[in-house]
């Protein structure tokens, strides 16, 4: 086994060009996928799903020794810093998150999640800008250096020949450096080797991948909907989205105040798909154009939390060793939201009276808005508050509830998705109920 080991290392550090100062992580990189490889001795089982007993995931597997490059989050970079770090990809985080990464820059190893692979690059393309941009600073070459290096850089044959020339032209000399200098010496400077290794233009995204992104039957616009293959069901979709903004009360149709503007909007569509890729339901969203909202007036706080990533693993853990129920449920708008702020909108497109004067008048927040996702967590935290839950001092979307047997409810909030667990899967019905009571929900049921 170690010879084995030792072998891939060998062929891995070739390959990416890496010193040998890298084999640590290298070792670590090629057993991380002997684990995830078909192996001869376990008659071609592969080990982590006889260790853990599912089956593992390649879709995150990347050539070892490549370039990337991770990216810098806000907060630890100002308005005109780099937004990226070139690296090189040395493993992965096993049991932590993200990928391991080399800043050739820094000399250190990192970790990070949000991370774009080069693969067919290597630490050579990296440096090799670098190295030909110190080369041609502040140096300054006399004429005859190109021709020495030439002469030095021919093959074999050309060094026979050229001293097959030398024999024969005794009484010729050669002019050195030091000859035609006129008191001071100078220094000759090689040129660097560059690298003769082409570059392959990355083939990731060809013209036809990139129509079997788009082609997935979901248009991008009214017009496209209307003119759609399914446009009965579009139309169907956006019917049942209005029907759901009155029914919420989202909205009124007023004629709009002298000095006000109203916001355009415009219809998102999506295709709701099961776990086997079948469609289940075509469904359409009137989003309001945020981005031209004006801080102060129409919006002054924005923030919104959501579920941090620990919190779910954490929750996920509790439930798979105490063995507790894992409900999901979301909310079919979030348009629960009060608005403190008069915000008018344009009349929906292709649902417009014949008067053009006429706009809508906002009073609950709607997909689109700077404020929406924190207008509606404000309202569904008073909703859990008023049944007796309390958010966690480590994560705010975190509302856990105990129970007099000495059980707990918890429920986790990221926008408008919820997980709920618990031991009791009666009082998680009821607590299903009572929401369903405040807010237009939809049970999922079981977690998958």
């Amino acid at each position: 086994m170690n010879r084995t080991i030792m072998e891939r290392v060998r062929s891995m550090l070739n390959m990416a060009k890496l010193p040998k100062l890298f084999w640590g992580e290298a070792v670590n990189t090629a057993c991380y996928l002997m684990n995830r490889s078909p192996s001869v001795p376990l008659n071609f089982e592969v080990p982590e799903r006889l260790w853990t007993g599912k089956d593992p995931t390649y879709s995150h597997l990347r050539v070892f020794g490549c370039s990337s490059y991770a990216h810098v989050s806000k907060e630890l970079r100002q308005k005109l810093d780099a937004r990226t770090i070139p690296c090189i990809f040395v493993g992965y985080g096993n049991e932590e998150f993200g990928y391991r990464l080399w800043d050739p820059k820094e000399k250190r190893v990192f970790r990070s999640r949000d991370v774009l692979f080069h693969e067919d690059l290597t630490i050579e393309d990296i440096e090799k800008p670098t190295m030909s941009r110190k080369s041609n600073e502040g140096v300054q070459v006399s004429n005859e250096v190109p021709e020495e290096d030439k002469v030095h850089e021919d093959n074999s044959e050309a060094e026979e020949d050229e001293e097959t020339e030398e024999s024969a032209g005794q009484g010729e000399t050669q002019s050195t450096p030091s000859d035609t200098d006129d008191g001071s010496s100078s220094q000759m400077v090689p040129t660097v080797r560059r690298s003769e290794r082409g570059h392959i233009p990355s083939t990731r995204y060809t013209s036809s991948e990139y129509l079997l992104l788009t082609e997935d039957g979901e248009p991008e616009s009214f017009q496209e909907a209307v003119s759609h293959k399914d446009k009965e069901k579009w139309l169907i979709a956006m019917q049942d989205e209005l029907e759901s903004l009155q029914k919420n009360q989202t909205y009124e149709i007023v004629e709009l105040p002298k000095g006000k503007k109203a916001l355009r909007n415009k219809w998102v569509f999506k295709l709701k798909k099961d776990a086997n890729g079948q469609v289940v339901k075509h469904k359409a969203r009137l989003v309001v154009k945020g981005f031209q909202q004006k801080k102060g007036i129409d919006f002054d706080e924005i923030f919104a939390p959501v579920v941090k990533m620990t919190s779910i693993r954490i929750i996920l853990g509790l439930a798979a060793s105490m063995n507790l129920e894992l409900e999901q449920m979301d909310v079919k708008t979030f348009l629960h939201g009060d608005l403190k702020e008069e915000i008018y909108m344009q009349q929906p497109e292709g649902f417009e009276n014949s008067n053009d004067n006429f706009v809508c008048k906002l009073s609950k927040s709607l997909y689109g808005l700077k404020q929406a996702p924190r207008q509606w967590n404000k309202k569904f935290d008073s909703c859990m508050k008023s049944q007796g839950y309390k958010k966690t001092t480590a994560d705010e979307c975190v509302y856990i509830k105990k129970l007099p047997d000495g059980t707990f409810i918890a429920l986790l909030l990221y926008v408008d998705d919820m997980l709920i667990v618990g031991k009791d899967a009666v009082k998680i019905n009821q607590l299903k109920k009572e929401l369903s009571k405040s807010f237009d929900m939809k049970d999922l049921g079981p977690a998958q």
